[in-house]
């Protein structure tokens, strides 16, 4: 990062707080009050939130922002009559939205974050919560000081497997768990990467607030390619552990209670498709945690036959999570979560199977809105969950074993 870049960077984390600072909280809901909600990011992902919102009784979608023309377009034929914006701040400044659902691209998901909390909003933020291990601590800090309720998008949270491995290993049927195994696979038809998608006709310079989406970014002419296809390119995108482990990294943290990872250590590369891209597609993954515990996690872009799970490896009992040659992608609902003793040391153990029904994660988010009560992913899981991620690519991007005091240390790379 330039000395320029480098200056920019802090002085937009400084006004995020100052910023913070200057605003009030917006009025506190009743019980049984109708929740007006507005979208910063109307994209793929967030066009799937916007369905699932309005399946949530007693709520108002109100406005939404987003760069890009098409998706306003998009957005107003799901929701006639919503007001739409290309800047984030014109929707913040309605005073009588209570919450704000944010689903935009990774790199300016801080900006939306703090911003948010500023003008006193509620907030549902997609994962990973932020781009960086700065702008992580500085969401936390600003989140913890607001008060406000925040939901990440880390939806494993609201599973019932995770409550049923919880119950197991709150129980001591696991025993003493050294290492935990977690993997994720996918695969594409041979030259199609996974994540490249084609650039509308209409993305052009006219019909996108490309100053918008750099976000403090090295100014450059637009690029329709790289606003399409952000997740390729390290300057917006955490590649593939932002976009997929941290909602197998969060899911084993929670149900273990583990804190921040001592170290990391990546490896790989971008082996499956030569297609221009920056983040890798094969990697593997090691988290060393407190308490001598190992947390791996591997990825390919090449093979989906095993899908995407975790083993928990305990002395006393094994867990056993996943989706078989499912993924979160395709939709497929096979998950299963088993637990089976280890006879040495439990020998009347019997083998079970999680049955656990999952909570909507949307409308557990709205509930937490009118009760004000913690939610099932608050800031804290997405504290957690960025830190360990990052601290794996920032392994990678270095090519060395990372601590987290050396992470913590290292100035974020455009």
């Amino acid at each position: 990062m330039t000395g320029r870049t480098r200056r920019g960077f802090l002085k937009q984390a400084a006004l995020g707080t100052a910023a913070f600072l200057a605003y009030p909280h917006s009025t506190v809901l009743g019980a049984n009050d109708r929740v007006r909600v507005g979208m910063i990011g109307v994209g793929n992902r967030g066009q799937d939130l916007l369905e699932e919102v309005l399946e949530v009784p007693n709520i108002q979608l109100v406005a939404m922002a987003d760069i890009y023309s098409r998706r306003r377009d998009e957005a107003r034929k799901q929701v006639p009559g919503i007001q739409t914006f290309d800047d984030h701040r014109r929707l913040l400044d309605i005073k009588d939205i209570d919450a704000v659902i944010i689903a935009s691209p990774l790199h300016t998901h801080a900006r939306h974050f703090l911003d948010s909390l500023a003008s006193g909003k509620d907030i549902y933020s997609e994962k990973t919560m932020t781009w960086s291990i700065p702008e992580a601590e500085q969401c936390l800090a600003a989140a913890t000081q607001s008060g406000r309720i925040v939901q990440i998008g880390l939806q494993w949270e609201s599973s019932g497997a995770l409550r049923d491995a919880r119950n197991w290993i709150k129980n001591g049927m696991v025993g003493k768990v050294t290492q935990v195994e977690s993997w994720m696979s996918r695969n594409t038809r041979h030259g199609e990467g996974q994540w490249v998608r084609p650039v509308p006709s209409d993305c052009t310079a006219q019909n996108v607030n490309w100053s918008a989406f750099l976000n403090g970014r090295p100014d450059r002419p637009f690029d329709p390619y790289r606003l399409i296809n952000w997740r390729l390119f390290w300057e917006f995108s955490g590649g593939n552990v932002t976009e997929n482990m941290v909602h197998q990294i969060a899911w084993i943290m929670s149900a273990l209670e583990l804190p921040l990872p001592t170290a990391a250590f990546m490896s790989g590369g971008v082996f499956s498709e030569k297609d221009g891209r920056e983040v890798p597609d094969t990697i593997a993954v090691t988290l060393d945690f407190p308490n001598d515990i190992v947390v791996t996690w591997q990825s390919t872009f090449s093979n989906k036959h095993f899908g995407l799970g975790e083993h928990i490896l305990g002395s006393d009992g094994t867990i056993e999570h996943g989706w078989g040659e499912s993924d979160m992608v395709n939709g497929e609902e096979n998950e299963y979560i088993r637990y089976s003793p280890e006879k040495v040391n439990r020998p009347q153990g019997t083998a079970l199977t999680g049955k656990t029904p999952d909570q909507d994660h949307m409308a557990n988010w709205i509930e937490c809105v009118r009760s004000r009560k913690t939610p099932n992913a608050p800031v804290e899981i997405g504290y957690r969950s960025a830190i360990a991620v990052h601290m794996a690519n920032l392994a990678y991007r270095h090519k060395q074993r990372v601590t987290l005091e050396m992470a913590r240390s290292f100035t974020p790379e455009f």
